[in-house]
């Protein structure tokens, strides 16, 4: 498969994780009532099971420049790949924020994330579930038994860390889908898109190196 293939396919999954799943956030009021709490931590899960299932044997579906991250540390990827993909998540959660800015006001946040609990408390509670979820993927993809299965296992992690975390930052775990609503958004959630660039990374390369260190252990 062709690097340049890889990169079309990471934009299109970021550009549909955004484009739904953040959408799916505005036209439910996310944090208004729980429903939309829900339907929004869903939709974030059921996105990455269609992508995986759909572009997982095209790029491996990363659609996150955290995961990516995780990959090249894990051996995974190599570097100039690495850049590639991150480059087109990028550029895929902001088209998919341009598209939801055409549809919606720009003060419905586009769901956007914030630090409303506090600036130390959204970046350990990124950490952490960034970490969680990442370290789950390294799991979960690294049998081929597992294959069948590891989109759907994915797609409900993501899932389980959007309950816990919504109500704190918006949840990010993922630098691109920060990005994107940030730019058309601005103000405070361009002024704080720093922590959910950094904090994902930093939870993604804990998670990377524990799981190096487990999983080496286990091979004695």
């Amino acid at each position: 498969m062709s690097s340049f293939k890889k990169y079309v396919a990471e934009f299109i999954g970021t550009f549909v994780l955004v484009f739904i799943a953040c959408g799916t956030a505005v036209i439910t009021n996310c944090g208004e009532y729980i429903g939309g709490y829900i339907l929004t931590a869903v939709a974030f899960g059921l996105v990455i099971v269609a992508m995986a299932y759909s572009i997982g044997n095209i790029s491996g579906c990363h659609i996150n420049p955290a995961v990516s991250l995780a990959m090249l540390i894990s051996g995974k990827m190599n570097v100039k790949d690495f850049i590639g993909y991150v480059i087109a998540q990028f550029l895929g959660a902001t088209a998919g924020a341009g598209g939801l800015a055409l549809r919606f006001k720009i003060e419905s946040g586009l769901g956007a994330n914030n630090i409303s609990r506090g600036l130390t408390t959204s970046i350990l509670v990124e950490i952490i579930l960034t970490f969680i979820f990442v370290i789950t993927i390294l799991g979960v993809t690294s049998k081929k038994e597992y294959q069948s299965v590891s989109g759907a296992v994915i797609g409900l992690s993501l899932t389980l860390v959007h309950i816990f975390g919504i109500a704190i930052t918006g949840t990010s775990v993922n630098p691109a889908r920060s990005f994107g609503p940030a730019i058309f958004v601005g103000g405070e959630a361009l002024s704080c898109l720093w922590v959910f660039i950094v904090a994902p990374f930093v939870g993604a390369t804990l998670a990377a190196l524990v799981y190096k260190f487990l999983s080496s252990e286990n091979k004695k």
